[in-house]
C-alpha cells in the first residue's frame, strides 16, 4: 500500500513571501473571490414562511429582498424569538401568515459591491458590529454574502 504524498499548506508558500507582498495580496483580495451564497427570502413571504425557511435549513437570518432581488434588509432568528414571545394574544399561524416579511425588517441592510476588498468588508463588520454583509452586483442585486467565517478562511495565511 502505497504512501499519499503530503499536500502542502498555503501557509509554506505565504511565509516565503516578503511583507510588503503579503500586503499586495491580501489587499486585492475581493468579495467577489471569496462570497459564499446568501440565504434570501422576497418581502411579501410570510412570518410563516421565514419561520419555515431558518428552521428547515438551519439558518440564523435571512435577507429580504423584493422582486429585482435586492435586499431590503435582514431577519434574524433571535428576532423572529422575539417577536413571537412578545404576542400576547394567540399565537396562531393565520397571525404568522398574515405578516410579510418586509414588515420584521429593523434596519436597512449593510451591502458592499463584488469588487470591495475584503479587508474593507472587516473593517466594516466589526465598525457596525456584524457577523456577515450581503454582497452585491453594480445594479444592487443580492449576489452572495461574506461573514467572519469568510475572514477566518481567506486571510490568517497573510496575517499570521
Amino acid at each position: 500500500m502505497g504512501r499519499s504524498k503530503m499536500k502542502k499548506s498555503g501557509r509554506s508558500n505565504a511565509d516565503k513571501l516578503s511583507p510588503q507582498e503579503r500586503s499586495n495580496i491580501v489587499r486585492n483580495i475581493t468579495c467577489r473571490e471569496t462570497m459564499v451564497e446568501a440565504n434570501w427570502v422576497f418581502a411579501n413571504d410570510t412570518m410563516a414562511d421565514v419561520l419555515d425557511d431558518l428552521t428547515e435549513n438551519d439558518w440564523d437570518h435571512v435577507f429580504v429582498v423584493n422582486r429585482e432581488g435586492v435586499p431590503m434588509g435582514r431577519i434574524h432568528a433571535i428576532d423572529m424569538l422575539k417577536i413571537v414571545a412578545k404576542k400576547n394574544v394567540e399565537r396562531s399561524i393565520a397571525w404568522m401568515l398574515s405578516i410579510p416579511a418586509k414588515q420584521l425588517i429593523n434596519l436597512p441592510p449593510l451591502t458592499v459591491k463584488t469588487n470591495t476588498p475584503l479587508l474593507k468588508a472587516g473593517a466594516l463588520m466589526l465598525t457596525h458590529d456584524l457577523s456577515q454583509l450581503a454582497v452585491v452586483s453594480n445594479d444592487g442585486v443580492l449576489v452572495g454574502v461574506v461573514g467572519h467565517h469568510t475572514m477566518a478562511k481567506h486571510l490568517p495565511r497573510f496575517v499570521l
